[in-house]
């Protein structure tokens, strides 16, 4: 299957409209792709932390709306990345995944929330669900940036059935070390493929990583973006994963399942 993973230059002279519309004509390049994965709070800009609560929207909002639309327009699953998503009083860092019907088959609340240099953990509230979402080719799992520091988010993936794993994000070039290595160990360690979408430019003073990577289950980075916008390509085949965890079984062999119990102290 095709897969695309649109790496997204943030601006800061540029507003939350342009830039959407600047996204909507890149991902119209993006006919005949299977799957197109967008970073996290890309529209607005992680780091323009002032603004989240008056670009924030609902769920049924238009920035979902219009990515509904797109999913369908291209025919493609279309994880759109994450906004700033209100609900009542509460604000999380929400992203959607739609079908090439248009319709919304998966919303992932963020778990870790980011409180090094950021203003996230202050503002938003965290979610609760580990989520894996049934699409045509398999079992996919949803996670944001910082998630990528805690295995066990995505191991419980992999015990839900997970084969692929998306990542959006917007992770700062002066850890860029950090990200490449986790985009490799967290697909190996579950031999499941891995696409990121990373966003680059300089935002709010931070300059951000780019890279956005396809691994595939032996941990290979088989396409990668460097620090440009930039859309990473691959084509992948997920009947590999069966084949890959029979001849070596590392995740029949594990000894410690780890607990299954929620922190509530942070």
């Amino acid at each position: 299957m095709k897969v695309a993973s649109v790496q997204v230059e943030i601006k800061d002279d540029e507003t939350k409209e342009q830039r959407i519309l600047r996204v909507e004509s890149i991902l119209d390049t993006l006919k005949g792709y299977n799957l197109i994965v967008l970073p996290e709070i890309w529209a607005t800009g992680y780091f323009s932390f002032d603004r989240y609560k008056e670009e924030s929207e609902p769920i049924d909002g238009p920035f979902v709306e219009s990515f509904s639309a797109k999913a369908k327009a291209l025919s493609a699953y279309l994880f759109c990345g994450s906004f700033v998503e209100k609900d009542g009083d509460n604000f999380y860092n929400t992203s959607v995944m739609f079908d090439p019907q248009g319709r919304r088959i998966a919303s992932y609340r963020k778990i870790h929330l980011f409180h090094y240099g950021s203003d996230e953990g202050k503002l938003l509230t965290r979610g609760h669900e580990v989520m894996v979402v049934d699409t045509d080719f398999g079992k996919v799992g949803l996670a944001t940036c910082y998630d990528l520091r805690f295995p066990e988010l995505f191991r419980r993936q992999v015990d839900l059935g997970a084969e692929l794993l998306l990542v959006t994000s917007a992770w700062p070039h002066r850890r860029l070390m950090h990200w490449n290595l986790f985009n490799q160990v967290r697909a190996l360690e579950n031999q499941c493929f891995l696409i990121s979408s990373n966003c680059v430019g300089t935002t709010r003073g931070t300059l951000l990583g780019g890279h956005s990577q396809v691994v595939d289950p032996w941990g290979v980075v088989i396409a990668s973006g460097g620090e440009q916008e930039t859309i990473v390509k691959a084509e992948i085949d997920l009947t590999q994963i069966k084949h890959i965890r029979e001849i070596f079984p590392q995740l029949k062999h594990r000894v410690l399942t780890g607990s299954s119990e929620w922190r509530e102290d942070i």
